[in-house]
């Protein structure tokens, strides 16, 4: 008997979803989350598992992470203190950037000041020409001379970004390799090592915060892989990275920033499988945790990829699952802004103390105090572990009514209907603004809070069809369980496509070589290969996709699905312009052999339907069936208004919508006009 366990650490609450390779069984478990060492709740979460199923945390063989170390380190700017090398002339290159203004219409704003101040980089005479060519050598002396002002900077981590690394990084390494001899203790991150590709400024800018993030990371991951050698000593660990794949524990530590979107990019890869459970494939994804709420847009099965974007407001240039962002969740707390009007988020009252019903000393209103006072919350969280305070949900409200002048079930009405719109606003922008019309798609919530605002955001949406996974408050530890190992290779070949393409045939069998030599002969090896191209003259690609074959197609071939992508993208193409090739990127993954549908096994609910007096409108409270889902059999149908409790998440069928219960166990929830 074998285990892998999935874990995903939030802001509130800490997941974790074990799934039995012999017998497909599965576990959940939830409990909060230790802010100050996430570690401690993985630990905990295991030791209760144990006691209350009789896992043998022995027998565990594999352990797959999801974190947000990474994200919250450079949110609150928590990371080490780095110094940077760079080619004589560019020491202000992170500040100079692409003067683009951060909010156009905020003539205050500004973009956030570089984590490594202007004392600690370096500059080295050196040059690599845009061909590739060493047009001013670096002389040893240089080298030297560097190394040294790095160790008298006391920085415990330094990045090294020289222009034109990516075309030969051989001044890189060279740099590297001294610094890694003279200062053993010192993280470094290499340009050419992180990400190798063109834009100078988003590849110092990724290159940097790696580094930054780099002894914070690496520390975490040290603590967990001693904690879980101690405990399964066995177990293979991986962590989940922003493209949706494992990697190992001490390649995360090389590479952390590879992690900062891991948790969320989990989940998608979870709502992915579950689905197709289900039959659905075009789907947009709604992920509401105690912070914020995560969605993304699946259409034919598949995410769309990213491989630029802010993260805590800094520009990282890798690939990721396209996830939209937005901070509202179950801990945000809601206030009267400085125009007198009610807001809500994105300050969280997080995991401690968390909003004030958890009675744990919050006094302030969030989102899951207007959800109890409504009565849209059961008394009780997490299979009896946490109780809920109504009166103190109450108490807190009262003051956020008074100075608003409002009565207080229209003032919890206001704090959900606010943060409904900030999440509809969310999925706008990943859909309506890039061309889908949302109500083609299924909404699929997941999350701790997920149900409780879906239909609400339906609405505001028209979309008319819900889908809630079997155990939506543990989706994104499921997604992590489920994903497989996987490595992103990048090289930048820039060449006409009417041209000579054999410098591109050459690269794509270069990183193909690098990806077998990566898999060190796994079974179950998977090869993606795409190709960044534009029109000559444009600032910004797009990616095309190969067929799964070593094979670069034709010249005539490539610009059809060029054509067709840009038409898809942008409503319109001129097939009569030049087009370029930019960028090759090859992705590598180890499929995992999976043989039936999990089970899920659970603790047997003494739970009779009941019914409580729920707030939905202004119009005053209504009568609400309330049943554990576990009561719920396939082909059962549910009118609303109804309350849907479990142990992970609880999920709210207002008035005018039904839900049923399909074949795969997952609630379909369907609007009634």
């Amino acid at each position: 008997m074998s285990w892998t366990v999935g874990v995903d650490v939030g802001g509130t609450f800490t997941d974790f979803y074990l799934l039995n390779s012999s017998t497909q069984d599965v576990l959940v478990h939830k409990r909060p989350s230790t802010p100050d060492d996430p570690s401690r709740a993985i630990l905990a979460g295991l030791a209760e598992l144990a006691e209350a199923f009789g896992v043998d945390v022995a027998e565990v063989s594999r352990f797959a992470h999801g974190t947000t170390v990474a994200t919250n380190a450079l949110i609150e700017r928590s990371g080490g203190s780095v110094a940077m090398i760079t080619t004589k002339g560019f020491r202000d290159l992170l500040e100079i950037g692409r003067q683009v203004r951060p909010k156009i219409y905020d003539l205050k704003a500004d973009a956030p000041s570089p984590v490594v101040p202007r004392q600690r980089r370096f500059e080295v005479t050196e040059r690599v020409c845009a061909r590739g060519e060493i047009v001013s050598a670096l002389s040893d002396a240089e080298v030297d001379a560097v190394v040294e002002a790095v160790a008298a900077s006391g920085a415990d981590c330094c990045a090294v970004c020289l222009l034109f690394s990516f075309l030969n990084p051989a001044h890189e390494r060279r740099i590297g390799a001294a610094l890694r001899r003279r200062l053993p203790e010192l993280h470094v991150s290499l340009s050419c090592e992180v990400q190798p590709e063109f834009r100078e400024y988003e590849r110092f800018s990724t290159t940097v915060l790696n580094a930054y993030l780099q002894p914070k990371v690496t520390r975490y991951m040290v603590r967990l892989a001693a904690a879980l050698e101690s405990r399964a000593a066995g177990a293979a660990i991986g962590i989940s990275q922003s493209a949706g794949g494992l990697m190992a524990i001490d390649r995360a530590g090389q590479l952390p920033i590879r992690t900062a979107l891991s948790g969320p990019a989990a989940g998608v890869v979870g709502a992915v499988a579950v689905a197709g459970r289900s039959g659905e494939r075009d789907l947009i994804t709604l992920d509401i945790g105690g912070t914020s709420t995560d969605v993304c847009l699946i259409e034919s099965g598949a995410a769309a990829m990213t491989y630029g974007r802010d993260i805590a407001e800094f520009p990282v240039r890798l690939p990721s699952i396209d996830i939209n962002t937005v901070g509202a969740g179950g801990g945000s707390i809601a206030h009267v802004g400085p125009d007198g009007l009610l807001k809500v988020g994105p300050e969280s009252a997080g995991a401690v103390p968390g909003p004030a019903c958890y009675a744990r000393g919050g006094t302030l209103p969030t989102v899951s105090d207007a959800n109890v006072y409504l009565g849209r919350l059961p008394a009780a969280l997490v299979g009896g572990g946490m109780t809920l305070d109504r009166a103190a949900s109450e108490r807190a409200i009262a003051p956020l009514a008074a100075r608003l002048r409002l009565e207080l079930p229209e003032t919890a009405l206001g704090i959900i209907r606010i943060c409904v719109s900030n999440m509809v606003r969310a999925i706008r922008a990943i859909s309506v603004e890039r061309g889908y019309d949302p109500r083609g798609f299924t909404l699929m919530p997941f999350g701790g809070a997920g149900g409780l605002h879906a239909a609400d955001v339906a609405e505001e949406l028209s979309i008319r069809k819900i889908l809630v996974p079997l155990s939506p408050g543990i989706l994104c530890a499921e997604g992590v369980a489920m994903s497989d190992a996987e490595e992103s290779f990048v090289a930048t070949s820039r060449v006409n496509l009417e041209g000579n393409l054999s410098p591109i045939v050459e690269v794509v069998k270069r990183l193909t070589d690098e990806a077998r030599s990566w898999s060190d002969g796994a079974k179950g090896l998977a090869l993606s290969t795409s190709l960044d191209m534009r029109y000559v003259g444009q600032n910004y690609e797009l990616s095309v996709q190969l067929d799964e074959s070593d094979r670069l197609p034709a010249a005539g071939k490539l610009r059809e699905r060029f054509l067709a992508t840009h038409q898809s993208k942008y409503g319109h193409s001129d097939p009569a312009a030049a087009i370029e090739l930019v960028n090759v990127r090859l992705k590598a993954r180890i499929v995992q052999a999976r043989e039936g549908d999990p089970r899920l096994r659970q603790a047997a609910v003494d739970a009779k339907r009941t019914s409580v007096s729920a707030w939905f409108d202004k119009s005053g409270p209504v009568e609400t069936t309330v049943v554990h889902r576990s009561k719920l059999d396939p082909g059962e149908v549910l009118l609303g208004p109804a309350i849907i409790t479990q142990f992970d998440s609880t999920t709210v069928v207002p008035p005018r919508w039904s839900a049923r219960v399909d074949d795969a166990r997952n609630i379909v929830m369907e609007f009634q006009p």
